[in-house]
């Protein structure tokens, strides 16, 4: 059950106030605000992403309103890797305040300045690695190397007169790295010893038993599925996922074939890691996909976009046949990636239907081509081991990880009290080794609808959804006020309706009727009267057709 509100007390001092904005209880917009002697550091500010019940929205952010009085205050924006539910929500807020420094590694900060450039937003940036310390404010930084499913992924250790604090980002432990790069463990043995008062941990994977697979364990499968192909092969991944399309390219230049990148996030991101050295590209493979269509059939890779069903993305539309690559018998498509909560049934839309065209679909239900960066519960276990921390609030993840990860923590001796369960707005703070919660902000879903930012309520997806599923009806009268009789109409028209509009037939007298007693009740208003209307064929519509669709009446006084 969701907290009830409460205000937090004005902060103490020496005190560490710890807020996470986005990215408990979902899978995305993480965001975590931290407060120290009246100056604020931000970690993390991502995206999440639509589902079905939220037709026509694009991205939703973060509920920025805790901070935007106070922009000033802030002395960084710390990310911790280049992942849309990490860096995606940047822009929109660079645009309350374009100076704020961001701080990351390098191809953390080149895929958010590329994102900041289509927005025509020039940041200040800091370039850090693992091992670097920087200060900020009141706040002393640590950079610590993790590895994950994106390359130059960083843990934070925040350091402050009130305590110690490591917030993991998201990790996993790949103790055999495509690029050699480990979660330092030592660095994390070495906190350990120093004391970490508070561990905010990766939860997304906590309810998953054992260990995340090794990565490099992909590269043999797509080998073989590649060298099995008759014809051309698909492969869909996230845009950032520079290791899954370096075993791509190293597949298909074993098996003699090309690839060519397609979507516009996928060149983007893989030009960046290709300019920064971190994907290495076998001479000759990569291809422009227009002249990629003047090569045999067997000779081809696609690496495309759209692994987890967007209606948009390169894959959803081929499966529609919308789009220049028309899958057909014999090709191979491959989908390299996880199913994001929420997305299972757009995924499986897209699978049908490019087995419906003939190709042949692998992913994750029937061979091993993906595995997850996220650590699963036998390497969290390991971490709480080796970090010993005094508190702990398990983010990034929906509740079910969350609570899996708060029971980790206790299975390996911390104290039920010391392991908090928050949710979006839930205020810590931390003194003198204690983590404690002291109030919980009321946050919203700031929607992202085309050009507009935050304009789209709750009501207007609750009528985007009527729409949609119900129907529409709209009605239209003249009336004399006077006596409400009818001048002109009711003009019936539905949309959404299998039935002709002359299925409203009967309700137009009983339009009449209730006008005339409206009017005998001494109704004027034509806003009243449009009500009158509302309720009168809402509730005909409801009885007689068994639906409660989206009603709009216009009554014209004549």
């Amino acid at each position: 059950m969701p907290n009830t509100p409460y205000e937090p007390p004005a902060l103490e001092k020496g005190t560490l106030r710890v807020t996470p904005l986005g990215g408990l209880g979902e899978v995305g917009r993480n965001m975590t605000v931290f407060e120290y002697d009246g100056k604020l550091l931000i970690v993390d500010c991502g995206v999440l992403f639509p589902e079905e019940h939220q037709p026509g929205v694009d991205l939703i952010l973060p509920d920025f309103e805790p901070i935007k009085n106070r922009l000033d205050d802030i002395v960084g924006v710390v990310l911790t890797h280049g992942h849309e539910d990490h860096i995606g929500a940047v822009p929109y807020l660079l645009k309350l305040k374009g100076d704020l420094p961001i701080v990351g590694s390098g191809l953390t900060l080149a895929l958010t300045e590329a994102k900041l450039k289509e927005h025509r937003i020039k940041p200040y940036s800091l370039t850090v690695a693992e091992g670097q310390h920087e200060k900020l404010g009141p706040f002393d930084l640590e950079f610590v190397a993790v590895n994950h499913s994106i390359p130059d992924a960083l843990a934070v250790a925040i350091r402050t007169p009130a305590g110690l604090v490591l917030a993991t980002g998201d990790f996993k432990m790949d103790q055999l790295p495509l690029d050699g790069r480990l979660t330092d463990l030592r660095a994390f043995a070495r906190l350990g010893e120093e004391g970490v008062d508070l561990f905010l941990v990766d939860s997304t994977n906590a309810d998953v038993p054992g260990f995340t697979p090794l990565e490099r364990s992909i590269g043999p499968v797509l080998d073989q599925v590649i060298a099995r192909a008759p014809r051309r092969v698909i492969v869909a991944s996230f845009s950032s996922h520079v290791h899954r399309v370096q075993q791509v390219l190293d597949a298909a230049a074993a098996h003699g074939r090309r690839v060519a990148l397609l979507g516009r996030s996928m060149l983007r991101n893989m030009t960046i890691a290709e300019d920064l050295g971190y994907l290495h590209v076998p001479d000759g493979v990569l291809i422009d996909y227009k002249k990629a269509r003047d090569l045999p059939d067997d000779k081809i890779v696609y690496m495309s976009t759209g692994s987890q069903g967007e209606p948009m993305a390169v894959l959803s539309r081929m499966a529609n046949l919308d789009h220049e690559i028309e899958p057909g018998p014999g090709d191979t498509v491959i989908l390299a990636s996880s199913l994001i909560p929420g997305n299972e049934n757009a995924v499986y839309r897209v699978i049908d239907g490019l087995t419906k065209l003939g190709a042949n679909v692998v992913h994750k239900g029937n061979a091993k081509v993906h595995v997850s960066g996220h650590a699963a519960a036998g390497e969290l276990l390991y971490c709480y081991n080796i970090l010993k921390p005094r508190n702990v609030l398990p983010i990034h993840g929906e509740y079910r990880h969350l609570v899996a990860n708060a029971r980790l923590a206790q299975d390996t001796g911390i104290d039920e009290g010391r392991t908090i369960l928050g949710e979006n707005g839930t205020v810590v703070d931390l003194k003198d080794g204690a983590a404690r919660v002291v109030g919980q902000l009321d946050l919203g879903f700031v929607y992202v609808d085309g050009s507009t930012v935050g304009e789209v309520t709750e009501a207007d997806l609750k009528d985007r959804r009527i729409l949609g599923e119900e129907g529409f009806i709209s009605v239209i009268v003249v009336v004399d006020t006077a006596n409400g009789k009818i001048i002109t109409g009711p003009e019936i028209h539905a949309r959404g309706f299998a039935e002709d509009d002359s299925v409203f037939d009967p309700v137009v007298p009983k339009i009449a009727a209730a006008l005339s007693e409206a009017a005998r009740s001494g109704v004027r208003d034509t806003h009243a009267l449009s009500q009158v209307v509302r309720r009168t064929i809402g509730r005909w519509v409801n009885q007689s057709l068994r639906r409660r669709p989206m009603i709009v009446p216009l009554v014209i006084e004549a």
